[in-house]
């Protein structure tokens, strides 16, 4: 199996010249964010039309199977889908195309820190989840309303973990896969059974037992019941919250160790 760990044979930059190479390579890439229309398909367009049409599907009122407005419940949902679609979509596709023409290779060659590349994905990632969360929250608003935050400090430390862990996972499998098809290709058979069976789908009182034990294991679920349940006060998930931040320093390391230059 290839590797994206390169040793550069170049001198190492001083820090000032670091730092201001790192913050071209961060606006560079924040602008070509911008015109990606993959990007703005997975993470931007599709969570919004999704809330949009199942979150008025079961109407507005509690009853066994929703303990709040199952439209508030969605949205609290489709928040943590954004993440997903960022590290399952957005970034393994991405980095696979630097990986397939060549860019890493060259970036080592041009003496970048060996940080640089893994901090210009997290930020890029954070940006993607925040324009991503902002325009969610900004259709649903005038649609179905905002639910308010119960427990703001437990959403956002799940908000946090779910975006590092997802974020390392899309840049696992972004340095994993030869090809930008195929990150595209095992992106979107991973992301669309999370997404359906995590939360963005029925809900999971409605699923059958086999569905419901495979939808608890995902991390996509993980992350949406650790956002969603203090958001909405309908719980305290602190064991999914634990988990999501293992999974979060465990592929962080990873991500680190295949992305140094």
């Amino acid at each position: 199996m290839t590797t994206t760990t390169l040793t550069s044979t170049t001198a190492a930059p001083t820090a000032p010249r670091a730092r201001s190479a790192t913050r071209r390579l961060v606006t560079a890439e924040l602008r070509l964010l911008l015109r990606d229309p993959l990007t703005v398909s997975f993470v931007v367009v599709f969570p919004v039309i999704s809330m949009l049409i199942i979150g008025g599907s079961f109407g507005r009122a509690p009853d066994d199977v929703f303990p709040v407005d199952p439209a508030h419940w969605y949205i609290a949902s489709y928040f943590a889908v954004v993440i997903g679609a960022t590290g399952l979509i957005m970034l393994p596709v991405h980095i696979a195309t630097y990986r397939e023409r060549g860019v890493l290779r060259r970036l080592a060659a041009s003496g970048f820190p060996r940080w640089s590349f893994t901090l210009t994905e997290l930020v890029l990632g954070v940006a993607a989840v925040l324009v991503g969360g902002v325009a969610l929250l900004a259709v649903a608003a005038p649609v179905y309303g905002l639910p308010p935050v119960v427990d703001p400090v437990r959403v956002v430390a799940a908000v946090a973990a779910a975006t590092l862990a997802f974020i390392s996972i899309g840049v696992l499998l972004g340095t994993m896969l030869p090809t930008a098809r195929a990150a595209q290709a095992v992106g979107l058979m991973l992301y669309f059974p999370s997404f359906l069976l995590g939360g963005g789908g029925p809900p999971p009182q409605v699923m059958g037992e086999a569905m419901s034990s495979i939808a608890g294991v995902l991390p996509l679920t993980l992350a949406i019941d650790a956002i969603r349940e203090p958001w909405l006060g309908i719980g305290t998930p602190d064991g999914s919250l634990a988990v999501v931040a293992l999974i979060a320093v465990v592929a962080a390391g990873f991500a680190a160790r295949r992305t140094s230059l």
